[in-house]
């Protein structure tokens, strides 16, 4: 097994990866995207974090959270996170039964996300930016959507309101072929 090591340094800024257990391109549903936004306010009220930018894909998502000084605990608010999706989705129609290993059912685990998260501490301004970049071009890079202003579940429209990102950034021919991974 693994050892995954986890660098906690409270008030800084983190870039998230989480995936829905076996690729399930279910991330997108409405069920789905409204327990996550209410289990990420439920989350906040308890253990506070801004969010700074957001993209949903079908099979995962990517996300910026920057936590409050001096508070490194963010396994705990995904876990909040998660748990509140799975409760409020998983057992209606999301729940996989054939899916279940020993090691799923020993954990009690769900078969609606994957067991881990992939997280990276941000460690300067460049670096925010590359990730914020990143994160909103995701839906053009896995080729759902030519542009990024045609991906509805992304932060990106509310950078385009607060004229961060133009209308038309980020589309196919635009900056792909300078864009690589973060």
């Amino acid at each position: 097994m693994a050892n995954y090591r986890r660098i906690y340094t409270g008030g800084n800024i983190y870039f998230f990866t989480l995936v829905m257990y076996r690729r399930q391109a279910i991330l997108c549903h409405d069920d789905i995207r409204t327990a996550l936004r209410s289990g990420i306010m439920e989350t906040r009220k308890t253990h506070p974090f801004k969010v700074d930018a957001w993209v949903l894909m079908p099979d995962h998502l990517h996300c910026i959270w920057t936590l409050p000084e001096n508070d490194i605990n963010f396994s705990t608010r995904w876990a909040m996170i998660k748990r509140y999706v799975t409760k409020q989705c998983c057992a209606e129609k999301y729940q996989r039964d054939e899916w279940l290993n020993k090691s799923r059912v020993k954990r009690k685990e769900s078969t609606l996300w994957q067991r881990r998260f992939w997280e990276h501490q941000i460690r300067d301004d460049q670096n925010f930016q590359r990730h914020f970049d990143y994160l909103h071009f995701n839906p053009v890079k896995h080729g759902y959507v030519n542009s990024v202003k045609e991906w509805e579940f992304s932060s990106f429209h509310r950078y385009v309101k607060n004229e961060i990102y133009t209308e038309n950034w980020g589309g196919v021919g635009n900056i792909e072929d300078d864009f690589g991974e973060p």
